[in-house]
């Protein structure tokens, strides 16, 4: 899952992109410590969230070893995908830009932003913004993006006893039994604001 930066973490990765593009290498955890007057366990804490949040690489334990990663991909925010009540889609996509370590597998992807809260026990809140790997197809469990007879709609594909059916994360909202369905991508990441 990807969500963005903290300001904080926002502001040490910053300081580490403009310290690598000044000097041509990345910073010490000491540099870093030193600079925003922490320690270096402290600052280590943050680098390895952000290398787990996918905007640094680290050589294994060498001085200097982190490396940040800038590489993006553009993709289209198409519209509003209803985590609820089905919403319609943007007029005029707008592009995005994600890091590559977010979709590394190949294919096509888009996003759409989050309006409602039928899917907060997966971590998908009101707001977010998915990435969706287009795609026709679903096996049992994956997030989808589905167009039924009610419009589009995030949810979790369920099959049994022959019977497809739309499952919300929230347990206020009830399966959707859809007299029609249309597959339109599968979930692949999250952007939180």
């Amino acid at each position: 899952m990807f969500v963005n930066p903290t300001p904080k973490q926002k502001q040490i990765l910053d300081f580490i992109g403009d310290f690598y593009k000044k000097e041509g290498y990345s910073p010490s955890l000491s540099e870093i410590a030193k600079y925003f007057k922490k320690s270096v366990p402290t600052i280590h804490r943050f680098i390895e969230t952000l290398r787990v949040k996918g905007f640094l690489d680290k050589e294994g334990n060498t001085w200097r070893g982190i490396i940040p990663n800038s590489a993006t991909r553009e993709v289209f925010l198409l519209g509003y995908i209803a985590a609820g009540q089905p919403i319609e889609p943007y007029e005029n996509p707008e592009p995005i830009h994600i890091p590559v370590s977010m979709i590394p597998q190949k294919g096509n992807f888009y996003a759409l932003k989050v309006q409602g809260d039928s899917m907060v026990e997966d971590g998908i809140l009101n707001e977010d913004t998915i990435i969706v790997k287009h795609q026709k197809t679903a096996v049992n469990g994956d997030r989808i993006v589905a167009v039924t007879e009610k419009g589009a709609t995030l949810k979790v594909y369920r099959e049994k006893n022959g019977k497809i059916f739309l499952e919300p994360r929230n347990k206020k909202y009830q399966y959707i039994y859809p007299k029609k369905l249309e597959i339109r991508g599968k979930f692949a990441g999250l952007i939180r604001q």
